[in-house]
């Protein structure tokens, strides 16, 4: 439960452009707990902003009469046990992932280029939005004053930041990523092609598909003296590159938790004497004998800043590398560019048009190496967007100046 109303506040990657994405705004969720009006500082990743109508919600309410509030944009604000709320909010999940009848028009639409995938989005969205309407009370240090609550301070405090004092109120949905996330932080992520793990931050993409850190293992370095690594995320391809000889890897990111988790993967993996990780959009200064980039795969709008290591709208990044690559190269020096193929199985770009970008940058094409996924969904037959994942195919393009 919330404490008393003198504790409630008053008021208050490889990833494209960022910044900090820690909360800076301090919006307030209003509601009545039954005695008196209360508002309470609210927290959302994604900046939705706090839902206008908050009924008290406890043991007593159904999952039925729960997934019908949240469906009509009702938030429910819990007030018993912790882990009975987590058993709503999988009863809500059922409920919202019945399998229904698709549309006719839907059906037709499916034939025009990225329909499919756009489709998809937009059920997911709705399906996000409706499962943050069940929400979580934090005390001033991050404290769940719930039953059978987990400790979910040092979790909150990597995501966030040190507690301010300040009651919240946060979906719990995004709470158990916040939980999530920290366990991987903890235990780190296994990278078969490194010998090592990687330890990734809440918001920065994790190395899970090995195809593209293997692609890269496997490629003939160009020279071995010096390697930029852009927009590099947890460090991952950095860390590669120093491990396979290259005397000094300039690592960039602009994205404030990326950078910090690069810098902890570097340091827990013995590499600060080779990798320098700068902040910096796209470039650092200079040029090198070989540039690295894995920029997002998909070019579409995020929903939240957490996707930003997996969207790329407008394929904003992807043409910034390539735009600058020939002026940041060596004489004899080498691009690589790992990229899926996803996208043009979506529809949502097509091979002329990223091969149009290459050469209106000034760049031909060397050799391409090539590997599949074998990510689950790729066999899941049961995804809306399988057909893509089954075709999908990742690149690593090795370019130079023509």
């Amino acid at each position: 439960m919330l404490g008393p109303a003198a504790h409630i506040a008053s008021a208050s990657s490889r990833c494209p452009p960022a910044g900090n994405l820690n909360v800076t705004a301090k919006p307030l969720i209003h509601f009545n707990d039954g005695t008196e009006a209360r508002a309470v500082r609210w927290r959302s990743e994604s900046g939705a902003t706090p839902p206008k109508r908050v009924e008290i919600a406890d043991d007593t309410m159904t999952a039925d009469s729960a997934y019908r509030l949240a469906a009509e944009g009702t938030a429910l604000l819990w007030r018993s046990d912790f882990q009975n709320a987590r058993q709503l909010l999988q009863a809500l999940m059922r409920r919202i992932d019945r399998p229904r009848k698709p549309k006719r028009k839907q059906a037709a639409a499916a034939e025009a280029p990225g329909a499919a995938f756009h489709r998809h989005r937009q059920v997911q969205a709705q399906r996000a939005h409706t499962l943050s309407m069940l929400l979580i009370p934090l005390e001033g240090d991050y404290g769940i004053p719930l039953r059978r609550a987990p400790d979910v301070r040092l979790a909150c405090s990597e995501a966030w930041g040190e507690p301010d004092g300040e009651a919240s109120v946060v979906s719990l949905r995004e709470l158990l990523g916040l939980i999530g996330a920290h366990e991987w932080r903890k235990k780190g992520v296994d990278v078969p092609a490194l010998g090592a793990h990687i330890h990734p931050y809440y918001g920065v993409f994790a190395p899970i598909r090995n195809e593209y850190v293997k692609l890269v293992a496997q490629a003939t370095l160009p020279a071995q003296t010096l390697a930029f690594d852009i927009g590099t995320g947890t460090g991952v391809l950095a860390a590669l590159l120093a491990k396979r000889g290259v005397a000094r890897v300039i690592a960039t990111e602009n994205d404030t938790r990326a950078l910090a988790c690069a810098r902890d993967n570097i340091k827990r993996l013995g590499l600060e004497a080779q990798v320098e990780v700068v902040e910096a959009d796209l470039f650092p200064g200079g040029r090198a004998p070989l540039v690295v980039c894995n920029p997002p795969w998909i070019p579409s709008q995020p929903s939240a800043p957490v996707e930003r290591a997996v969207y790329d709208p407008g394929s904003k990044m992807l043409r910034g590398f390539l735009a600058g690559l020939a002026a940041h190269l060596e004489p004899e020096g080498e691009g690589w560019l790992i990229l899926s193929d996803i996208a043009e199985h979506l529809g949502l770009r097509t091979r002329e048009e990223l091969l149009a970008l290459i050469d209106a940058a000034g760049l031909k094409v060397k050799s391409r190496s090539e590997a599949r996924p074998v990510h689950p969904k790729a066999q899941d037959a049961s995804d809306p967007l399988h057909a893509a994942r089954a075709a999908e195919v990742t690149s690593l393009w090795r370019l130079v100046p023509r």
